[in-house]
């Protein structure tokens, strides 16, 4: 009898120590878009023009593609025509794989990008995002991060993770991916699956991401789709204990966006993002 009681106290003890040390999620940053007119400065920063997967949107910061209105954030695209200040510049050398941005005198469509670069960067967290997506062909939008050193290392090497893409030629998918040195897209490794969404442009879903030393895990309203686990190797394979920024854009055409064209009479198109909340685990002592 006295060894059973010595074993069930034990197992209360590593029990109630287990308690005391275990880790719960606390909010530590979010952005509730309650306040109308131009994003959070505080929280967000502008990109601008080309910049990117040659793609054909020009990004600005009008009101007209971004802005916060009946308490969700707006990144509305545009067909017109805004002219490109960097045509036939000398700030890309023929090498750079940038010089294509110097080749366009001007984008037939407008559209917004932003970042918390320099302004809020998390290593590992629960990441959600409530929004509705812009459907259409050629439309291209997405919610993902970098990480902080791409200026020191570059892209592929520096990181990124796509918590949610989709476009308008896959209407009824998302898609969750990471890009590192070893996978990425530009040699055909990149790790990414996709899920079946319902009426993206109707329904409001929760994108997220689970993300810790061990794994990160890509979730649709609640489940998981695609789990990634840490192979303990190098920095080529797993990048992702770093800092890393989130970015919100919608893109128009570009390597994967308009590989099936783009529909002009779709425009205008917006993304609607009720929320943004980030989580990070508390020990509790």
């Amino acid at each position: 009898m006295k060894t059973y009681s010595f074993i069930f106290s034990l197992v209360i003890l590593l029990f109630l120590s287990a308690c005391k040390s275990k880790k719960t999620y606390q909010l530590v940053w979010s952005d509730e878009f309650e306040i109308s007119g131009k994003p959070d400065s505080t929280k967000w920063s502008y990109e601008y023009g080309f910049l990117r997967n040659n793609e054909e949107q020009f990004y600005t910061d009008n009101p007209k593609n971004i802005r916060v209105e009946n308490g969700a954030l707006i990144i509305e695209t545009h067909l017109e025509k805004i002219i490109n200040p960097k045509f036939k510049t000398n700030e890309f050398d023929k090498k750079h794989w940038l010089k294509w941005i110097a080749k366009r005198d001007s984008a037939k469509y407008t559209s917004a990008s932003i970042t918390t670069i320099d302004l809020a960067e998390w290593t590992y967290g629960k990441f959600e995002i409530k929004a509705k997506l812009p459907t259409g062909i050629g439309l291209w939008p997405a919610i993902w991060m970098l990480g902080e050193n791409k200026t020191v290392v570059n892209w592929p090497e520096c990181g990124e993770i796509d918590i949610m893409e989709y476009v308008g030629y896959e209407k009824d998918s998302i898609f969750g991916t990471i890009h590192t040195k070893a996978y990425n897209h530009m040699i055909h490794t990149q790790k990414g699956k996709k899920t079946f969404i319902n009426n993206p442009d109707v329904m409001f879903h929760l994108f997220a991401l689970e993300w810790t030393p061990e794994k990160i895990d890509f979730l649709l309203d609640g489940k998981i789709y695609n789990h990634i686990e840490n192979e303990h190797k190098t920095t080529d394979e797993w990048p992702f204990d770093q800092n890393f920024h989130l970015k919100l854009n919608v893109a128009v055409g570009g390597a994967l966006g308009g590989k099936k064209g783009i529909d002009d009479t779709v425009f205008p198109k917006q993304m609607i993002i009720d929320y943004i909340r980030v989580y990070q685990k508390k020990v509790n002592n």
